[in-house]
């Protein structure tokens, strides 16, 4: 357990069904328990960790127990901030001829497939780089796999943006150089995210082109630095959520190898709800049986990670008093594994 909670950064994901909110709640009050001061954050766009909690919750932390503060990402408002940040820095740069078709565009961006994502990953890079955050851990409940190969990626797609963007400008020539130090080459990163390897290209450059030129390393440095942190297994690692059955376990299987191809530290696979050994009955007994097979090929095909079991509990979780109960199932099966 300890090895667990141990980094900052703690990522719970899995199938929809198979009760990751659930155990990212849980593991929360398990941290705060432990003395820890924690955020559980949802990334979900349809969000479910308030009714976990049985608490209203919004875009900023709420304190719900002493060392615990939980929120749910409002990708409206992001989308919001980020078009309003994207029409800020194109005020200083476009000719004024451009703005009336530049913020014609923020406004049908809106609406635009991937605006929503990168508004949200841009405010999880935002929070994982941050030196002031007042938390020990932060948990996020989201779907990592599709998240993280995204955040990895944005550099270079943003690079590409610039690029198409600054093909217009007159100083397209002299920003070329810029922008081959902006993007790595071939994918791969820098030596340093504070290298500052384009300062001699800058100063040659005009105030406008230099000041686009600064924002855009400003940015790259951002999701290098996240980047980097998600990719550091003492300081952030994935956690994921199956339950015994079929098409959980592909899942997780290909999400697993996803994440292993790229670079990113998996703390284990957790098998939530799994029939108590005290279930009787014809039915529970055939159900046992197939369970048996899953949880069989579970320990196959996973066999590199930790595998802790979570029983099916009696009731459906909602509030603390059960958040509470499923903190002290989860804290007994970390603890059975380490």
């Amino acid at each position: 357990m300890d090895s667990l909670l141990s980094r900052r950064l703690l990522w719970v994901g899995g199938k929809g069904g198979v009760g990751k909110t659930s155990v990212s709640a849980a593991l929360a009050v398990l941290a705060a328990r432990c003395g820890k001061r924690v955020l559980v954050a949802s990334t979900d766009p349809a969000h479910s960790l308030g009714d976990v909690f049985d608490r209203q919750l919004g875009d900023q932390p709420t304190c719900l127990l002493p060392g615990l503060d939980a929120m749910e990402i409002d990708p409206d408002i992001e989308v919001e901030a980020h078009l309003a940040r994207v029409t800020s820095q194109m005020r200083r740069f476009a000719v004024p001829r451009m703005m009336d078709e530049l913020e014609r565009q923020m406004r049908l961006s809106r609406q635009s497939p991937g605006t929503q994502e990168a508004a949200l990953l841009e405010r999880i890079s935002r929070m994982i780089t941050d030196e002031g955050s007042p938390y020990d851990l932060i948990i996020f409940d989201t779907a990592p796999t599709g998240h993280t190969l995204r955040l990895l990626s944005l550099p270079e797609a943003m690079s590409a943006w610039t690029e198409g963007l600054l093909s217009h400008s007159r100083k397209s020539e002299e920003l070329g150089k810029v922008l081959r130090h902006l993007t790595p080459r071939k994918g791969q990163d820098i030596d340093s995210p504070f290298t500052d390897t384009t300062r001699s290209e800058m100063d040659e450059l005009d105030e406008r082109s230099r000041n686009v030129a600064e924002t855009l390393l400003v940015r790259r440095r951002l999701f290098y630095q996240a980047r980097r942190r998600i990719s550091d297994p003492e300081h952030s690692a994935f956690l994921f959520v199956l339950t015994p059955e079929r098409l959980p376990i592909l899942e997780t299987g290909r999400a697993v190898k996803s994440l292993e191809e790229a670079g990113i530290p998996v703390a284990g696979t957790l098998v939530n709800r799994v029939l108590p050994a005290e279930a009787g009955g014809d039915f529970f007994a055939a159900r046992r049986s197939q369970e048996a097979e899953y949880l069989e090929r579970i320990d196959h095909e996973l066999a590199a990670w930790p595998r802790p079991r979570l029983p099916w509990l009696s009731s459906d979780i909602q509030g603390l008093e059960m958040l509470e109960q499923l903190a002290s199932a989860l804290e007994s099966a970390l603890n059975n594994t380490d």
